[in-house]
């Protein structure tokens, strides 16, 4: 709490918000060094990885954490990004088109596909809502799965390999990048082009929070009808949620299957949406660094797991009694069980959601005392 109280205050001190933005600079630009020379490329691996889930989760958050639409079905958007991408820079087609061109078009084409999800659902709310955007998700997996006949377009079960890197011009992020004397290796490229990307998803979602269409989103999350009869156009907001949340899984997808080389329709399964979903609300839904906290938690957890699950078992048995990828979601599902109970508003909720949270609490006591 001390924490989030100083971030609180950085707000109102202009210095110590530049400082500490200059301090956070620093530490981000040599973070990926750090992480490559103490832990090695797999790890730095992740950790690209995890830049794209953060965007992903940002994503949703504005159907989510501002609108309040459940939405299960995200991680067809991310999708969409990655296949057109594979399709236009790859052998499959024989396109090679730049990535300054496809990632602003996988962008306005999920953007697109959130858009023909949002018109039939419009008086959807919850549980209803969270089925039909659930099978949205599966009918594109299975599209992806399915279209390799009559005419081959997506290579079926099989995906898309060989897909071209990302590159500009002649400089490629596969290879290392020589730049003023000094030698970037390609994972640590990767890592600062996801790293701009997701602080410019950042600053738009800032902006786009403290607008006019961010407060219509929130009243729209709070109460429908007040906020219709407020004069606001719940339709067309609404549709302004899907479209902007699957544009940012558009982009993220794109930089997904470029990193990547390979995609298939393996990779864009249920789970995967529950995960980014579960991203947003352990990390606190509807505020900013509280998703980016839980895209970090929920990409590295289960690594972490992953990676303690077998020498721990060999230092306390001294033999591996449970397969440590069964164990690590066990206790992946374990601490996402406790940090619900105990925060159930998530690790680093927004101002408004830890008031409703405390005025319920608040009314439970009253209701016990009566």
């Amino acid at each position: 709490m001390n924490f989030i109280s100083s971030f609180a205050d950085l707000r109102h001190n202009k210095r110590a918000a530049i400082v500490a933005t200059l301090v956070m600079g620093l530490v981000l630009a040599v973070f990926p060094f750090v992480v490559g020379h103490s832990l090695g490329n797999s790890w730095l691996r992740i950790l690209d990885f995890a830049l794209l889930y953060i965007m992903l989760a940002l994503g949703l958050n504005i159907v989510v954490g501002f609108a309040g639409l459940l939405d299960m079905g995200y991680i067809a958007f991310y999708a969409v990004g990655a296949y057109l991408y594979a399709l236009l820079a790859s052998p499959h087609f024989g396109l090679h088109l730049p990535v300054w061109f496809i990632i602003p078009a996988g962008a306005a084409l999920a953007g697109l596909f959130g858009a023909l999800l949002g018109a039939p659902t419009l008086r959807l709310r919850g549980d209803y809502l969270a089925i039909v955007t659930l099978g949205f998700g599966e009918i594109v997996r299975i599209f992806m799965n399915n279209l390799n006949a009559p005419i081959n377009i997506t290579n079926g079960p099989q995906g898309i390999s060989s897909i071209d890197p990302i590159h500009f011009g002649a400089i490629t992020l596969a290879k290392p990048i020589s730049f003023l004397g000094f030698t970037i290796p390609s994972l640590h490229a990767y890592y600062y082009l996801f790293l701009a990307l997701a602080l410019f998803i950042v600053f738009v979602t800032i902006r786009l929070e403290n607008s006019r269409i961010g407060r219509a989103w929130v009243a729209i999350r709070e109460d429908e009808i007040a906020a219709k009869s407020c004069g606001i156009n719940t339709r067309n907001i609404k549709l302004l949620a899907f479209t902007m949340g699957a544009s940012f899984g558009g982009v993220a997808g794109g930089l997904f299957a470029g990193f990547q080389g390979f995609v298939s329709p393996e990779s864009f399964n249920l789970m995967e949406s529950v995960m980014v979903l579960c991203m947003v609300v352990l990390g606190g839904m509807g505020n900013i660094p509280g998703v980016i906290l839980g895209g970090i938690l929920l990409t590295l957890l289960p690594e972490i797991f992953r990676h303690g699950a077998g020498p721990v078992q060999m230092a306390l048995f001294g033999k591996i009694l449970l397969d440590p990828e069964a164990l690590r979601m066990l206790l992946f599902g374990l601490a996402l069980i406790v940090v619900m109970l105990y925060r159930p508003a998530g690790l680093w909720p927004s101002s408004t959601r830890r008031r409703e949270f405390k005025g319920e609490a608040t009314a439970d006591v009253l209701k016990e005392g009566e």
